[in-house]
């Protein structure tokens, strides 16, 4: 089969698009031909070479959500899923390829209409947007900044903010345009990357979800209200300062929470029972998903580029043809 391994962490053109032989399923796993892989930021931190400490080699294929059709069952696995549409999680790799393994824990069926397309832009996004808020102790009525919104997290969060019963969801991002489409989607307040904006926005936000973190980080802690938290939910951004914390224990008497969130922490059938239902939730029309393009595999390296130039908005989504 072919597959995209990283050849040289560093650069997109590190990425190689190879022959490989195809894998087979282990106990407890399915083997799914891909008609969509979704292309995340953790893919690019790890071809990046900024998650080397977690024993990434060349040869990695990155990629770890899937939708397509499950082709062969591992031992112990119910022969139902065999012939199913599904979503699926492979792990920290193994997606950019023909044919993907994945637990079958970590599999979900499809909705008959909802596009593979559609799986892969949602599926884990949304689920990581709805944890990281109830992380955050959201609640009806509140203020909700999400900082970094024009990615999938992002825009699944402000979403589910509105959803919600948000007072106010306020962004930021780069441009008037991506503020447009965020307001389409749910914002009601655009705001600079610094999180500035203009007299009518709120003075403070109840909640924060971060998907950017980086050295800007810490200035967020100042725009949280009394007993408000900060999530970071991702770290497209790096790493934030290591004394960040000086910044929380200055507003001591404001009583600021501070959180970092994974999915990982969340029990699979939670996690399964909230795809589910976000799955169905888009194919009512209910949750837009937003794809920024779908590019065919062997473009894996222009994918890539488009990623760390910063030109997406949404999902990049890459197809084996």
């Amino acid at each position: 089969m072919k597959a995209v391994t990283i050849e040289e962490f560093g650069r997109p053109e590190g990425l190689a698009l190879i022959d490989i032989p195809g894998p087979a399923p282990a106990p407890g796993q399915v083997l799914i031909a891909t008609e969509a892989i979704g292309v995340a930021g953790v893919d690019v931190m790890i071809r990046s070479g900024a998650l080397a400490a977690y024993g990434f080699r060349p040869g990695h294929i990155p990629g770890g959500e899937v939708a397509g059709t499950v082709t062969a069952l591992g031992d112990g696995v119910d022969s139902g899923w065999l012939g199913q549409r599904v979503w699926a999680f492979t792990g920290t790799g193994g997606g950019y390829a023909e044919q993907a393994i994945a637990p079958v824990a970590e599999v979900v069926a499809l909705p008959a209409g909802l596009s593979a397309v559609d799986a892969v832009t949602l599926g884990s996004a949304g689920v990581v947007a709805h944890f990281g808020l109830s992380h955050a102790r959201f609640s009806p009525g509140e203020t909700v900044l999400v900082r970094g919104a024009a990615g999938s997290i992002g825009i699944m969060a402000v979403q589910l903010a509105a959803r919600g019963g948000a007072s106010a969801v306020a962004v930021t991002t780069s441009s008037p345009e991506r503020g447009r489409r965020l307001r389409e989607l749910g914002a009601t307040h655009v705001l600079d990357r610094s999180g500035d904006g203009g007299p009518d926005d709120p003075a403070g936000y109840d909640v924060i979800i971060d998907v950017v973190a980086g050295q800007g980080m810490p200035s967020f802690f100042d725009r949280l209200n009394s007993n408000g938290r900060l999530v970071v939910v991702g770290a497209v951004g790096g790493q934030p300062p290591a004394d960040f914390g000086t910044r929380l224990m200055a507003a001591f008497k404001k009583s600021m929470s501070f959180a970092t969130f994974s999915a990982a922490t969340v029990a699979e059938p939670a996690r399964r029972a909230v795809r589910m239902e976000q799955f169905a939730a888009a194919h009512r029309g209910e949750l837009q998903t937003v794809v920024h393009e779908v590019l065919p595999l062997k473009h894996a390296v222009t994918a890539h580029q488009k990623m760390d130039a910063g030109e997406v908005f949404g999902r990049i989504v890459l197809t084996p043809n």
